[in-house]
């Protein structure tokens, strides 16, 4: 399933997204800007990919060029809507303006940020086989 969406102004695309499956849930490549006005694109996608089901949910974010606060906020309820359904949200190979939101917001604190999707799968996969933790 792929999309891409616009702003309407000469055409230009904001926002490209794509899903497969992946090794350990299913993979979605976003690749544009991720603000505002293309959050809720990226919000109605992965209704349609995910449902209402949980599993994992690695975001490929290799080629997204920007990233505001509203897309951050969208990052953490999709993180904590997954959760709720005891799935997880990971984001692989964030580029390096992307990668410092993500670090001053500390949302990599939260949200697993690794360098590929291939290690962002193992890592996630890994962390949905432990055992919980009991304190």
């Amino acid at each position: 399933m792929s999309v891409e969406t616009g702003s309407g102004g000469g055409g230009v695309v904001d926002l490209r997204l794509s899903a497969r499956a992946g090794s350990a849930g299913t993979v979605v490549r976003v690749g544009g800007q991720l603000d505002m006005e293309t959050g809720p694109q990226l919000d109605e996608f992965l209704q349609q990919v995910v449902g209402d089901g949980g599993g994992t949910v690695v975001l490929d974010f290799t080629d997204v060029s920007f990233l505001d606060s509203s897309g951050l906020g969208l990052l953490v309820v999709w993180f904590k809507d997954l959760r709720a359904r005891g799935g997880r949200l990971a984001l692989a190979g964030p580029q390096d303006i992307v990668g410092h939101v993500l670090a001053i917001s500390a949302v990599d604190q939260v949200i697993g940020v690794y360098d590929t999707v291939e290690a962002a799968e193992a890592a996630e996969a890994a962390e949905a086989a432990a055992p919980p933790v009991v304190s």
